[in-house]
């Protein structure tokens, strides 16, 4: 018989990882649901190397430092975790309770919590014949490994925040890094910008790449034209790091047999994170309420928002502690 569940939460990247904690500080019989073959989400898929800022407490992250702490805290008070596995469906009893259908398995659970952020998501790519028959070696577009790019002259392409910070990152092993911007003005966060103008980043703007030149199997040569001009200009490097952003989509949420409001692509919430429907709430990049900022800070205070709503509501007679300070943890 599928077991029941008193939470489901369907997401297994940072806000997901911090819900299921919660659920496990105030001894909620729950499941995380991961469909990558590990947890933490997008993070540790695409910026495990990359420095994270806004995080209170930790002066400069990585990416994969930060699920290994979280990890490491949801150690403490464990739920059931499920990785490699895609919920296919969520479908809303007559009871009430909820029949969470996946690949080869099936459980139920008293209530469900979205932290599946943005969804699918794939690198917008560098539109330029020849750049897909170097990617990979040449061309990449996430850094996994900082070292594969010590002593290499390093193009990044991009003027956001996380352009920015990949210049930043690999500036003190690569040979050289270049910014390669269409504006004269970048995106990124004021102190991001302040630190890059005093790096030794070469900042190229405002040129747009418009040809891929591959020399031999270690470098490549990026035809540069300014915009608003003829000038053509030459940059020859070892590596490409492309940073145009992601396309991203929560299509396998229109497949559920829920029906979730939505704005903008985004799940609407409440104050306490719940959608349109009883026991179904959501938190993280996915979702839209007044003032909602998208990052990973804002996600985990909404996931406690979010647990402590429900185990109020689930077991409205018990007294649950708010503060941690007042758990038995770990003992």
């Amino acid at each position: 018989m599928a077991k029941m569940y008193d939470i489901t939460i369907i997401g297994g990247g940072p806000a997901g990882m911090f819900a299921a904690f919660y659920c496990g500080l105030h001894e909620l019989n729950a499941q995380l649901i991961e469909s990558l073959p590990q947890l933490g989400g997008q993070v540790n898929a695409l910026y495990p190397e990359k420095q994270i800022w806004d995080v209170a407490g930790l002066p400069g992250v990585t990416g994969h430092e930060l699920v290994s702490q979280l990890q490491k805290q949801l150690a403490v008070a464990p739920v059931d975790q499920f990785t490699n596995e895609t919920v296919e469906d969520v479908v809303k009893e007559a009871d009430g309770t909820f029949t969470v259908k996946s690949a080869g398995r099936v459980s139920h659970s008293r209530a469900i919590v979205i932290a599946l952020g943005n969804g699918a998501f794939k690198p917008r790519k560098l539109a330029l014949d020849g750049a897909d028959e170097v990617e990979g070696n040449q061309l990449h577009y996430f850094v996994t490994h900082r070292d594969d790019f010590a002593d290499k002259r390093v193009a990044v392409l991009g003027g956001g925040n996380s352009a920015i910070d990949i210049a930043l990152m690999l500036e003190p092993i690569a040979k050289q890094v270049s910014l390669v911007h269409r504006r004269d003005q970048f995106r990124g966060m004021e102190h991001s910008v302040s630190l890059l103008k005093q790096s030794s980043v070469n900042l190229v703007t405002p040129f747009l790449p418009k040809e891929l030149q591959v020399e031999d199997d270690q470098s490549v040569t990026l035809k540069l034209k300014k915009m608003r001009s003829d000038e053509m200009t030459n940059l020859n490097v070892d590596r490409i790091v492309v940073n145009y952003g992601f396309t991203s989509n929560n299509a396998a949420l229109d497949q559920w047999s829920l029906n979730l409001a939505a704005e903008r692509n985004l799940i609407k919430v409440d104050s306490t994170m719940q959608t349109n429907i009883e026991n179904v709430y959501a938190i993280g990049d996915g979702i839209t309420y007044p003032g909602k900022t998208a990052l990973i800070a804002t996600a985990f205070g909404e996931a406690p928002t979010a647990i402590t709503a429900l185990a109020k509501k689930l077991y409205p007679t018990k007294r649950l502690a708010t503060h941690s300070s007042s758990m038995k943890i770990g003992k």
